[in-house]
């Protein structure tokens, strides 16, 4: 293979090598603090619209927590499958609270997480989505740093589980579109730029007093994207917020089917992303409708090999089967779906493609559908 081969190729070389040592450096680690012993209650709420599915496993996994002093209350957003029977079953002390009908002007778990708040107890508050499974170091290790930093805001990135073939294919590639914006978590930490903050909504802990002080969720109650928002709140108002990869400590799973991915990350993208560009209207208008393009990057280079045998394609496409080998063992994905990556680019481009026609007009979710919803507010 000629040298102007390995030139047109650099670009996939240059980005096997920055992915996968961003994948070997992920820093800071939650299992770098030590599980706090004693502590102030802590009130975890979760809320949950119908999660039969999830709600017991994750209620569990909280009752088993090392940390000596919580209250669980469970907001039940007027399911239908049967979740506040479920929870009525649990015992252990849970809470369970019967959502009021949906306000006008909210999105329900932004509705659910208030009246949640509403009848905590606890000096510190942790949000907790049903689809998760804590370890019992989890919420021990998070008061210690949430301490240690001296921050209001405290939230992790956990291990997603994959389980059926398109999650396993999907989520992957996802999960590389955002790290791709989000970047090193220490970059992030403590940041004074607004549209540069970000929070994982599956676990958001924060002192009491600095969520009331910033209005609770009611000042991001019409936001898809309520957790980005939320910790964009706090940087507004001048408060720390601080990230940590926990791996080792929790796991989620997102979505169960091609259905629910599709859906999920439709509702998703095009709102959650442009909330994270620089609050330029052009920028923040465009984003939706190119931020599938990148895909193009894996697309490409097989197809250019197969049709014309070119050099500098097959040199791009070992480099990117190798990159995708790295993602899919970082993610703790089986590997060998690494085979078909150039599939997984195309379905992420056309949920991509989809969220952004659909845009903010109507969101469906949960049985519900929202319309006019979505915040881009200037941060």
């Amino acid at each position: 293979m000629t040298p102007g081969a390995w030139l047109l190729a650099s670009p996939w070389i240059l980005a096997l090598l920055v992915i996968l040592y961003r994948y070997a450096t992920r820093r800071p680690q939650l299992r770098d603090y030590p599980p706090a012993t004693m502590g102030p209650l802590i009130s975890v709420i979760i809320p949950a619209r119908n999660e039969a599915r999830n709600i017991e496993r994750c209620v569990r996994s909280i009752l088993a927590t090392t940390y000596p002093s919580i209250e669980v209350i469970v907001v039940d957003d007027r399911s239908t499958d049967g979740t506040g029977e479920l929870v009525e079953r649990l015992g252990g002390g849970v809470r369970l609270v019967r959502g009021a009908e949906l306000p006008a002007g909210w999105f329900g778990k932004q509705w659910a997480l208030v009246q949640g708040y509403r009848a905590a107890r606890g000096e510190l508050l942790l949000f907790a989505d049903a689809d998760t499974k804590q370890e019992p170091e989890l919420i021990a290790r998070a008061v210690t740093a949430l301490a240690t930093e001296r921050v209001d805001l405290f939230s992790v990135i956990p291990r997603q589980e994959m389980v059926t073939f398109w999650e396993r294919l999907i989520q992957p590639h996802v999960f590389l579109a955002l790290q791709a914006r989000v970047g090193d978590l220490r970059r992030l930490n403590r940041t004074r730029i607004p549209w540069n903050a970000i929070a994982n909504g599956q676990f958001i802990l924060v002192t009491r007093s600095s969520y009331e002080a910033i209005g609770t969720h009611e000042t991001v109650k019409n936001s898809v994207a309520d957790d980005v928002m939320l910790a964009q709140t706090y940087v507004t108002a001048g408060r720390d917020i601080f990230l940590a990869h926990a791996l080792h400590d929790m796991r989620t799973r997102m979505y169960g089917s091609l259905r629910e991915i599709v859906a999920g990350w439709s509702k998703n993208l095009a709102l959650g992303a442009p909330l994270m560009a620089p609050p330029v209207p052009w920028i923040r208008a465009l984003l939706p409708y190119v931020m599938w393009m990148p895909a193009l990057l894996w697309v490409g280079p097989p197809v250019l090999w197969a049709a014309y045998g070119w050099d500098f394609a097959a040199i791009a496409t070992g480099a990117s089967l190798i990159t995708w080998i790295g993602i899919y063992a970082g993610e703790r994905a089986p590997v060998r779906y690494a085979l078909l990556y150039p599939l997984g680019a195309v379905m992420v481009a056309y949920i991509m493609i989809r969220s952004a026609w659909r845009g903010s007009s109507k969101v469906e979710w949960r049985g519900r559908t929202y319309r006019g919803s979505g915040s881009h507010r200037k941060m």
